[in-house]
């Protein structure tokens, strides 16, 4: 679930390469406390890998790794936070923040869920499997995702939010693993992250148009938040 909901149009794709930069940067920052080598921290090598397929400027990358590893004097404090509800018409949402002022992100977050439900911890989380979540797209004609996705360790595979690209889903504990071992299998990775996935997602089919298009509007909103890392929707396709 990503692409169909996103906003869309020319005018916005300032705002969207925007707001990636600004998440990419909070992934930089705290992979970099782990050290600022990227040689030596697979979690930072994958983000900035990430970054520079994204095109962000080398200088925001190189001060987001300095910043994050504190070669800068500045402190950096990011907490996470998972918000747990539904979108309007019963759809499981998980939001994901990374906030430097959680007094300012949980009434944000409960003014964005007055159109759907906001829940508490577990009320939704239950219905999701935690998962590593590799993007990745053929690098040689002919690559294979069902042999790619067996030799590499992943648990199962489906297609991905870029067009022609596969989405590897693993184990949490296997994540590097897998994105370590895809190239050899004809594949480019994309992305690699630890997320959810609904056990039980809704089928668009069964919602309206208008009602479909609620959901989308409350996802658009929910996903525009400054402190919204990710977002996981029970919703098939």
């Amino acid at each position: 679930m990503g692409a169909q909901w996103k906003s869309k149009g020319k005018e916005l794709v300032a705002n969207a390469k925007g707001k990636l930069f600004s998440k990419l940067a909070k992934d930089i920052m705290l992979a970099a406390r782990a050290g600022a080598d990227p040689a030596g921290n697979s979690k930072l090598r994958l983000v900035v890998e990430q970054a520079r397929k994204a095109s962000m400027p080398k200088d925001t990358l190189d001060r987001a790794i300095k910043k994050g590893a504190g070669l800068t004097g500045e402190a950096v404090h990011f907490d996470h936070v998972i918000y747990e509800g539904f979108a309007p018409h019963r759809v499981p949402v998980m939001v994901e923040c990374l906030t430097d002022n959680v007094n300012r992100t949980a009434p944000e977050m409960r003014v964005l869920f007055r159109k759907g439900q906001l829940g508490t911890s577990g009320s939704v989380s239950w219905d999701f499997d935690h998962v590593g979540m590799v993007e990745a797209e053929p690098a040689t004609p002919g690559a294979d995702p069902e042999l790619a996705a067996i030799e590499a360790g992943a648990q199962d595979f489906e297609p991905g939010h870029e067009e022609g690209s596969t989405l590897f889903l693993t184990d949490p504990g296997d994540l590097d693993l897998v994105s370590r071992a895809l190239p050899a299998q004809g594949f480019t990775v994309l992305s690699a992250k630890l997320g959810y996935k609904a056990k039980n997602p809704i089928d668009p089919a069964s919602l309206s148009a208008a009602e479909l298009e609620e959901v989308e509007a409350f996802l658009a909103a929910i996903d525009a938040n400054d402190d919204v890392q990710n977002l996981f929707v029970g919703l098939a396709g």
